[in-house]
């Protein structure tokens, strides 16, 4: 007999049952898996990567080679470099994709305890500065950045705090647990590079704002986070940073030259820019073009035009990744990861872009997947990984 929603019979008139009801598809009739990429790899990720990387590769020896050739001899020393990165990169993207993700979970605790010491570390005489900034780690020859290592390891802790902590939100001493947890490895990186903090604190939030029913809980946090950011820029050598981005030309000679030559890049590539290699403002004029500022370069080479794909793949890249979180995640875990890793990517491309363009005051965010720095593109690859995993076990939720 029909009910009033006009569903089909439990049973047939031979008293069988229906074939619209099995396995727990109970009140409704059953929803066709559908895939939306070829075999078992997500192709729109892999190919938006596949672009970048390889535009950052090209990008980075251009914008390098003159700095390179000046230093040490070896204008190539940068783009072995990225490349050797990048091979890492890819393979940690390839074990990452067919690693199970579920399984980090088991290394979420060891994993945020390392991350916390190696941070630590990063404060002690231990840590190697660079252009005045105390970032990075080494090991013989070999150094790396703890505070890029923190974000990955971040999203996997909350991911799994808010999905096993069911009383999260029914009392102020296990939200104020989930503050804490986030806080520690964000206060640390605010002592070494207060841009990266502000961008694993954007990365709690919006994880925590798609997960909550309690709008409280999203905003007293956010509140005091941002009173924290005001406090730590207006209230240190930091504040400087603000008269340079608001009076670029009466600190040209200091802290806006690199903001102006910026402009300088941006203005004189036009819109179909000088081609590759034609860039006159990193020849010895803007310092450090490889990195942080290289999106500068791309704008002067490459124009407006060159600039707006590079834009549109990183668009087409975070459309997939918030598509795979709403859509393809099985459970609140994998859509929480998924959401984080988006989120680290959206925040760095606005981030930096508006850093170039003098939107926001000068901070150092590297551009994903094309500004120099090995750290940061192992990390990304293997985190676009992650995403491709999520992707390829995605379950009966798809329609």
């Amino acid at each position: 007999m029909n009910n009033r929603y006009n569903l089909p019979p439990l049973r047939r008139d031979n008293g069988s049952p229906s074939p619209y009801y099995g396995g727990r598809q109970y009140g409704k009739p059953p929803v066709k898996k559908k895939r939306i990429f070829i075999g078992e790899i997500d192709y729109i990720i892999l190919l938006c990567v596949i672009l970048l990387v390889g535009f950052g590769i090209v990008m980075v020896f251009s914008s390098s080679y003159y700095t390179a050739g000046r230093g040490n001899g070896d204008m190539y020393s940068y783009l072995k470099k990225e490349i050797f990165f990048s091979i890492a990169g890819f393979i940690a993207m390839f074990i990452a994709s067919k690693f199970p993700h579920e399984f980090l979970k088991k290394l979420v605790r060891p994993g945020y305890i390392l991350s916390c010491v190696l941070l630590l570390l990063v404060l002690t005489p231990l840590g190697i500065e660079h252009n005045g900034a105390k970032r990075w780690l080494g090991i013989g020859s070999f150094e790396f950045q703890p505070s890029e290592i923190a974000k990955i390891v971040l999203i996997l802790t909350l991911a799994t705090v808010l999905t096993e902590d069911n009383e999260i939100f029914d009392s102020w001493r296990s939200f104020i647990r989930y503050i804490v947890i986030m806080a520690i490895p964000c206060g640390l990186v605010a002592l070494e590079n207060l841009s990266t903090a502000i961008v694993m604190g954007a990365i709690s939030m919006v994880m925590l704002f798609v997960y909550t029913p309690r709008l409280r809980y999203f905003i007293v946090p956010t509140a005091i986070g941002v009173a924290g950011v005001i406090f730590m820029i207006f209230g240190s050598w930091r504040s400087n940073r603000v008269q340079a981005w608001l009076h670029p030309e009466s600190v040209a000679d200091e802290k806006g030259y690199q903001v102006l030559q910026s402009l300088y890049s941006i203005a004189s590539g036009g819109m179909f820019g000088l081609g590759i290699g034609g860039s006159r403002q990193k020849l010895g004029y803007m310092p450090e073009a490889h990195n942080d500022i290289i999106f500068a370069i791309i704008c002067e080479e490459l124009g407006w035009f060159g600039a707006a794909i590079i834009i549109t793949i990183f668009i087409v890249l975070i459309w997939r990744g918030v598509y795979i979180a709403i859509r393809q995640a099985r459970e609140s875990f994998s859509m929480l990861i998924a959401t984080g890793i988006t989120t680290m990517i959206a925040v760095q491309v606005i981030i930096n872009i508006a850093v170039v363009t003098n939107t926001i005051p000068n901070t150092g965010i590297p551009l994903p997947f094309i500004s120099y720095g090995g750290t940061s593109l192992v990390m990304m690859l293997g985190s676009m990984g992650v995403l491709m995993n999520i992707s390829r076990y995605h379950g009966s939720n798809s329609r």
